[in-house]
C-alpha cells in the first residue's frame, strides 16, 4: 500500500474557457499526484459559443450549451471556487477574489474570455446588451422574447460573422414580422472570404435583416439607436456584437498586454512572468497573432496542460503551440443552414448546418457523459460485513451524511452517566449541554464534518453555521468558539495559505454573530475535516426541545434537501446550479431568524443531521407530544425532489428510516426527503399559534423564507404526514 501523497504544488485556472474545460477533463483521467488543481468562476455552468446562435434562434434548450463545472470540477478531483476574480497579486502569488479571501498559486492559467462591451459608446451600458459574456446574454435574450410583442425590433451593433450569425438567428426566432437591423461602421463580414460574404448576405435579404454599412452608433437610446448620420434605428432590443474587450482588472496585474490582452510566448507563457499562463480568446498570441476564435482554444487545450504539468513537476520540456495559418469556419446562416468559408472557398447549405451541429453536439458530449473511471477494487479476501459497509462501491458522504444514525447515538450516549455537578443544568439529550452562568446560562456544543467541497473558505463558512445551530436553537448569543482543523497531508506552505482561508471563513461567520475565534487545535490526516466547539450566552433559560405545547404551529426556517443533493453531486449527477443553490442556503446564517423566533417559540431545535423526521421526533419526546405536518407545505431545495425521485441518497439516509416506525407517511421521493440528513439546516420552532402570523412575518422582513409545515397535538411521540 502506498503511502498518501502529500500536496505539495497548485494550479489555479481562473475562468472556465473552452480551453481550461478540456485540459480539466484531460487531467481527470490522468491526474498529477501532489498537485491540487483549483478552478475559480463566478458560475456553475459555462456556456459553449459555438451553439449560442442556435439557442437564440429556438433550436436549442439552454441546457444544451452548458458545460457543467461542478460535475467536471468533481471529475478532475478540482476543488471549484465559485466567485469572480478581480486581480492577481504576482509577488504573493494569489488571485484577488470577490467577497473572499485570495486563493494561492504555484502557476496559473487565464481563461476568461472577452467582453463585447461598448463603455465608450453613450447609452450602450444602459439600453444595450453585449454578446459576450454569453450567460448573460442568454439570458437577458430569453426575459426579451418571453415578452416580445409581434413585429418586434431588433438591433444588432456589429457587422462581422458574430453580429451575422445572432441577426439571423433572432429573425428566425421572432419571425417573419420581426424588424431586424444589422449596423456596421464599415464593411460588414470584412474577415471572411468574397464568396461566403455573398452568400451570407444572401441569407441575411432572404431573413429580412436591414443591413445599414458604413455608419457607426452615435448613441444607444431606451428605444433605438441613434447614427452618425442623423437615421434613427427604433430597437426594443439592442445587441452589441460589434467590441472585443479584456476584462479591466488585467491591467492592474503588471503583466504585458496588447490592447488589454495577455500577450504570451508560444508555450502559452506570460512574456513578463513565467509563472501564468493565457489561452483562449484572453491571449494575445505574440509569435503568431490571430483572430479570436474557439478553434483555437480548443487547440490549444492539450498543450497548455503539457505546459503546466511541466511548470509544476519541474520535469520535462514545454511544448510549443503552432496556430494554423486558416481554419474552416462554420457560420450559422438561420432556418436550419450554414455557410463554410475556408481559403477563400464558400459553401452553402442544409448540409453544412447538419456538420456544424454534429461538431458542436460531439463537443459537448465530451463533458455530458465524462469517462468512468475505475473504481478501488476490495481484496480477494476481506472480513465479513466489509462489502455492505462500503455500500457497493457508494462513496461515504460528507457533511451531516457522515455521522452516526439517530439510535446507535442515543443508544451509546444512555451509558453516559448523569452530570453530578451542579452548575451542569443539562447534559445529553439535547442540542447543547447547559452549565449555570451567573443568572443565566452558559451553552456549551461542538460540531464536526467530513469535508464535502474542496473550498476551504466555503467549507468554514458552512461547518461555523452548522455548529452555531445548537447555540441559535437554544435562543443564545454566541460568545466563543475554537476551531478544529484536520488538513490532508500537504507542504507548509499549502497548508498555512489552507488555514488561512479557513480562519478567514470561520471569522467572518463567528465575528457576524458577535462571537471570537479564540484558538483551536490542528493536525493533519487522511482527508480534510473541520469543527468547531462553540459557547454561547443565555440572559434567561435557555429554549429547549422539552417546552412545546398542545396547539403550537412548526416553523422551519430553511429549505431541506442538502444530503440527497451533495449525495448527488459525489457521484456526478447533481446538476451544477442544483449545487451551487444548495451550498448557498448551507452558507445563509441563522442568527437573525433565532432572534426573532426565540422570544415566542416554546421549543426549537436545528433540522441537521437526523433530518427533520428525526429531528421533529426528538422534539416530541422531549415535550410528549405528538404532531400533524403538511408535506406540501415543507419546503425543498430546487432540484432535490428530482434527484430523490433518480434513487440518490446520502449514506445516512436508510439508518434515518429508521425513525418511519412512528409516523405515518405515503410513499415518494417527497416523503423521503423527511429523512433527509441536512448540514446548515435551518431552525425548526413551536410557536404558539396565535402568534405564527407574526412570527412569520417579521421573519420575511428581515429577509428569510420560513414556511408553516404542521402543529403539535396531544398524543404519544408519532408524526402523521398530511399531503
Amino acid at each position: 500500500m502506498h503511502p498518501q501523497i502529500p500536496l505539495t504544488r497548485d494550479i489555479v485556472f481562473i475562468g472556465g474557457g473552452h480551453a481550461h474545460v478540456l485540459a480539466l477533463r484531460s487531467w481527470g483521467m490522468n491526474p498529477v499526484p501532489g498537485v491540487r488543481l483549483t478552478l475559480i468562476g463566478p458560475d456553475p455552468t459555462a456556456a459553449y459559443s459555438g451553439m449560442l446562435p442556435g439557442h437564440i434562434a429556438g433550436r436549442y434548450p439552454r441546457e444544451a450549451l452548458q458545460i457543467d463545472l461542478v460535475r467536471l470540477a468533481r471529475f478532475a478531483g478540482a476543488r471549484l471556487i465559485l466567485g469572480r476574480a478581480t486581480g492577481i497579486d504576482r509577488t504573493a502569488r494569489r488571485v484577488e477574489v470577490a467577497g473572499r479571501p485570495p486563493v494561492a498559486y504555484d502557476v496559473l492559467s487565464v481563461d476568461i474570455g472577452i467582453s463585447s462591451e461598448m463603455p465608450s459608446l453613450p447609452g450602450f451600458a444602459e439600453h444595450a446588451v453585449p454578446a459576450k459574456p454569453l450567460d448573460a446574454f442568454a439570458d437577458r435574450w430569453a426575459g426579451f422574447v418571453a415578452s416580445a410583442p409581434s413585429g418586434a425590433a431588433v438591433a444588432v451593433i456589429g457587422g462581422g460573422v458574430a453580429g451575422v450569425e445572432l441577426a439571423l438567428a433572432a429573425a428566425q426566432r421572432l419571425g417573419r414580422d420581426a424588424r431586424v437591423t444589422l449596423i456596421e461602421a464599415g464593411k460588414a463580414l470584412s474577415a471572411v472570404g468574397r464568396g461566403a460574404r455573398s452568400a451570407l448576405l444572401r441569407h441575411l435579404a432572404r431573413a429580412g435583416v436591414t443591413v445599414i454599412e458604413d455608419c457607426a452608433v452615435l448613441r444607444v437610446d431606451a428605444d433605438g439607436v441613434r447614427l452618425a448620420d442623423g437615421r434613427f434605428v427604433p430597437a426594443q432590443f439592442t445587441l452589441g456584437a460589434a467590441a472585443t474587450r479584456a476584462q479591466g482588472w488585467l491591467a492592474d496585474t503588471g503583466l504585458a498586454l496588447q490592447d488589454g490582452f495577455i500577450i504570451v510566448d508560444d508555450h502559452l507563457r506570460s512574456v513578463s512572468d513565467p509563472a501564468i499562463f493565457a489561452t483562449g480568446d484572453i491571449a494575445h498570441l505574440a509569435h503568431a497573432p490571430r483572430p479570436k476564435a474557439g478553434v483555437f482554444a480548443v487547440r490549444q487545450a492539450p498543450v497548455l496542460l503539457h505546459n503546466l504539468t511541466v511548470a509544476a513537476t519541474e520535469t520535462g520540456r514545454l511544448r510549443p503551440y503552432r496556430p494554423q495559418r486558416d481554419y474552416l469556419k462554420l457560420i450559422s446562416a438561420g432556418a436550419g443552414r450554414a455557410v463554410a468559408d475556408k481559403w477563400g472557398l464558400p459553401l452553402d447549405g442544409a448540409w453544412l448546418w447538419d456538420w456544424k451541429d454534429r461538431i458542436d453536439r460531439r463537443f459537448m458530449a465530451k463533458f455530458e457523459t465524462l469517462p468512468a473511471m475505475p473504481a478501488p477494487t476490495l481484496p480477494a479476501q476481506v472480513a465479513a460485513g466489509v462489502a455492505e459497509e462500503i455500500g457497493n462501491g457508494k462513496p461515504l458522504c460528507g457533511g451531516c451524511g457522515a455521522k452516526m444514525g439517530r439510535s446507535d447515538l442515543s443508544a451509546t450516549l444512555a451509558g453516559l452517566p448523569q452530570p453530578r455537578r451542579p452548575d451542569v443544568i443539562w447534559g445529553t439529550g439535547d442540542d447543547a449541554a447547559i452549565l449555570r452562568h451567573g443568572a443565566g446560562a452558559q451553552i456549551l456544543t461542538t460540531d464536526h464534518v467530513r469535508a464535502f467541497t474542496e473550498d476551504p473558505w466555503l467549507l468554514a463558512r458552512i461547518t461555523a453555521i452548522h455548529a452555531l445551530g445548537d447555540v441559535w436553537s437554544m435562543g443564545a448569543r454566541p460568545q466563543a468558539a475554537l476551531v478544529q482543523a484536520i488538513l490532508p497531508r500537504m507542504a507548509p506552505r499549502l497548508q498555512r495559505e489552507t488555514l488561512r482561508e479557513i480562519l478567514a471563513g470561520a471569522t467572518e461567520v463567528f465575528s457576524g454573530e458577535g462571537a471570537d475565534v479564540v484558538g483551536g487545535h490542528t493536525s493533519l490526516g487522511a482527508e480534510l475535516t473541520l469543527g468547531y466547539t462553540v459557547t454561547g450566552l443565555s440572559e434567561g433559560p435557555p429554549v429547549t426541545q422539552s417546552g412545546a405545547r398542545p396547539g403550537d404551529v412548526l416553523i422551519l426556517t430553511k429549505p431541506i434537501g442538502t444530503g440527497v443533493i451533495l449525495a448527488a453531486e459525489m457521484a456526478r449527477a447533481a446538476p451544477g446550479g442544483v449545487v451551487a443553490a444548495a451550498l448557498d442556503s448551507m452558507a445563509h446564517p441563522q442568527g437573525a431568524a433565532a432572534r426573532a423566533l426565540a422570544p415566542h417559540a416554546h421549543a426549537m431545535t436545528d433540522v441537521t443531521g437526523f433530518g427533520l423526521a428525526g429531528h421533529l421526533l426528538g422534539l416530541l419526546e422531549a415535550s410528549g407530544l405528538s404532531a400533524r405536518i403538511d408535506l406540501s407545505a415543507v419546503p425543498f431545495l430546487h432540484g432535490a425532489e428530482a434527484l430523490a425521485a433518480a434513487g440518490h441518497g446520502s449514506t445516512l439516509l436508510p439508518q434515518n428510516r429508521q425513525a418511519a416506525g412512528r409516523m405515518s407517511l405515503g410513499q415518494g421521493p417527497r416523503a423521503d426527503l423527511l429523512f433527509d440528513p441536512q448540514t446548515a439546516g435551518g431552525l425548526l420552532a413551536a410557536v404558539p399559534e396565535a402568534e405564527a402570523d407574526a412570527v412569520l412575518a417579521h421573519l420575511r422582513d428581515l429577509g428569510e423564507n420560513p414556511a408553516r409545515i404542521g402543529r403539535l397535538e396531544e398524543g404519544a411521540p408519532f408524526v402523521t404526514v398530511d399531503g
